[in-house]
């Protein structure tokens, strides 16, 4: 109901909200219990992380380019979205070793220039402690590149189990089989899937030649081995899901959705 002359006056809360500055992706802070998880997962599957000093230096207020890196320390943070690429380029540049949360849909995008990155795809979105909920992946230089792509699907169901909320199946995308985006990957991460490909198996792509408009975020080609292995990683997200579906009726599956929100 549109709200008449006196309400709008009197309406001294919406007044001030309309002066509240909008919260963006760079307004993102990670929940403490979802960063703990992430850094397990570094230490078990990236680098140990027993006796590496590790940082954080995005905080608000605070100035990345200025802060203290110990030698030999490791960046494991959230930075600024918007910033990124400019923030991975003054890490490459220093030798400083990163493992950072990116926007989950565009992070390849700069994938032809910072060579040196491993893409890690999850597929489940995180719910940062403004309650925004943005589908999320990380980037990192601490494996020089190779492998390129890291499908998640262990840390994607960790990272669900953690917010106990059950995440949303994702829209299917169709890609021809030897080429991948971060949108095609994060579906099988989503049924908890697990792949790697290669550095020397893929090419970055911004577009096929026979196909109308920019591939969203960009993507990959894959070599005949890595198109197998992917179209193998399909076949088993499938199979999972048709299992989930068989042994579970939709009431029941409606149960298990309701649990953990109380």
């Amino acid at each position: 109901m549109k709200q008449t002359r006196k309400e709008r006056f009197e309406d001294y809360d919406g007044f001030v909200d309309k002066f509240k500055p909008k919260k963006t992706t760079d307004d993102c802070y990670t929940p403490p219990h979802i960063y703990q998880l992430v850094r397990d997962w570094v230490n078990e599957r990236i680098i140990p992380l027993d006796g590496v000093e590790v940082v954080r230096p995005f905080w608000p207020g605070g100035d990345y380019e200025t802060f203290d890196y110990p030698p030999g320390s490791v960046v494991i943070d959230n930075p600024p979205f918007s910033m990124l690429a400019k923030i991975r380029r003054f890490y490459n540049k220093r030798g400083i070793k990163y493992f950072l949360f990116a926007p989950g849909l565009t992070m390849m995008n700069s994938a032809n220039e910072l060579v040196d990155t491993t893409y890690i795809i999850i597929g489940t979105p995180i719910v940062y402690e403004n309650g925004a909920e943005v589908p999320t992946g990380f980037v990192t230089n601490m494996l020089g590149g190779d492998p390129k792509i890291i499908v998640a699907g262990e840390l994607s169901k960790q990272v669900a189990a953690a917010q106990k909320k059950e995440p949303k199946a994702q829209r299917k995308i169709e890609h021809p089989i030897h080429m991948v985006s971060s949108a095609t990957l994060r579906r099988l991460a989503f049924r908890g899937v697990s792949l790697e490909i290669g550095a020397s198996d893929c090419a970055h792509v911004r577009k096929l030649d026979n196909y109308k408009g920019a591939i969203f975020g960009g993507g990959f080609l894959l070599s005949e081995r890595a198109a197998a292995e992917r179209a193998a990683a399909e076949r088993a997200a499938a199979e999972r899901a048709a299992a989930e579906r068989a042994a579970l009726s939709d009431r029941e599956l409606k149960i298990i959705q309701s649990l953990g929100n109380g």
